[in-house]
């Protein structure tokens, strides 16, 4: 279990305690960023009624859980991120979208025309009595506007596909999939993706700040959290890995233009040699899970505001306060 107490001994984090100040206006009332590094959590603050076990909806925060399921399932060889997806949703052969393959779905790759994310699209999910209906829409009324893999629309296509794929190439609900493999593991006790409506493993989870800093703790360790494995480190090293180049972004949103992605985040910042070291996956409510792979440390931005342009850069500002104080060890 992680270490919840606050420890900063070691770091002076009165210059983010300032900026955190100055932005409440960016922020809004209610708001939880915390900062983990070496299986501690090194600063916490809750303004509002929120805490680090308050629970919100995340939007596409939840896009790196669903990629994270996907490669536990390829850990545990019931899948394979180059599976074709009519290998288990025939629907799309029938449509010529057969060939598409899980690693597409997982990257905004599958070429099938999208909508932008928007607030007013989660209302109309509200539609679909199943994450199956709304597949076969994906299917029978989408048209293909690219070739797969060729240029990246970010969108819910490509995750619900995949989400919708295990269900029938394990016959089990998306939601107890998650639970068994990710969730319970990581004892994200305040997560989940229960909908009244279709499940949206690209954008319906409920989550804590907690929760979400076990996520991201897992990944620091390639994979362990509490001594257990959750993820081959294999499957760490393809979850963080670039699957994007810039030139084939043609949509992405406002929070996320200039950057390339992996599976299920934004690569924010790469290494000389063009590896991934800062990615997060920012949701539209205003979180925003974050791990940087040079300093070993990772930041939860917990809100319930709607990620706009200016918390974006609110919120690398602060990424950089807290850079200043922890040692990089890439080159």
């Amino acid at each position: 279990m992680l270490i919840f107490q606050p420890t900063n001994a070691q770091f002076n984090f009165q210059s983010l305690e300032t900026a955190i100040t100055a932005a409440n206006k960016e922020l809004g009332k209610e708001f939880v960023i915390m900062v983990y590094k070496d299986g501690k959590i090194i600063f916490s603050k809750s303004v509002g009624e929120f805490t680090p076990k308050t629970q919100a909806p995340i939007a596409s925060s939840s896009k790196w859980l669903t990629a994270a399921l996907i490669m536990a399932l390829v850990d545990d060889g019931k899948i394979s991120l180059d599976d074709k997806i009519s290998k288990h949703l025939p629907i799309f052969t029938k449509y010529s979208k057969g060939f598409i393959t899980i690693r597409q779905c997982l990257s905004h790759l599958t070429g099938i025309e999208s909508e932008p994310i928007k607030l007013a699209n989660f209302v109309k999910r509200n539609k679909y009595n199943s994450l199956e209906e709304e597949i076969e829409e994906f299917a029978s009324k989408r048209e293909i506007v690219s070739n797969p893999g060729l240029e990246f629309r970010y969108s819910n296509v490509g995750m619900n596909i995949a989400g919708r794929y295990i269900e029938v190439a394990l016959r089990r609900g998306f939601e107890q999939l998650m639970q068994e493999k990710i969730l319970r593991p990581l004892q994200m006790r305040g997560t989940n993706f229960s909908s009244l409506n279709a499940i949206n493993p690209s954008g319906g989870a409920q989550s804590t700040a907690n929760d979400l800093m076990n996520f991201c703790s897992m990944l620091l360790n390639k994979g362990m959290f509490n001594g257990k494995r959750v993820l081959s480190e294999q499957s760490v090293k393809l979850l963080l890995q670039t699957q994007t180049t810039s030139s084939m972004i043609k949509y992405a949103p406002k929070s996320a233009e200039g950057y390339n992605y992996a599976l299920g985040s934004w690569v924010l910042q790469t290494d000389q040699n063009g590896n991934a070291t800062v990615l997060a996956s920012p949701g539209l409510f205003g979180t925003w899970p974050m791990i940087d792979l040079c300093r070993n440390y990772a930041v939860v931005f917990f809100a319930k505001e709607l990620l706009s342009e200016e918390k974006k850069d609110m919120y690398l500002k602060l990424k950089n306060i807290i850079d200043e104080q922890i040692v990089a060890n890439c080159n």
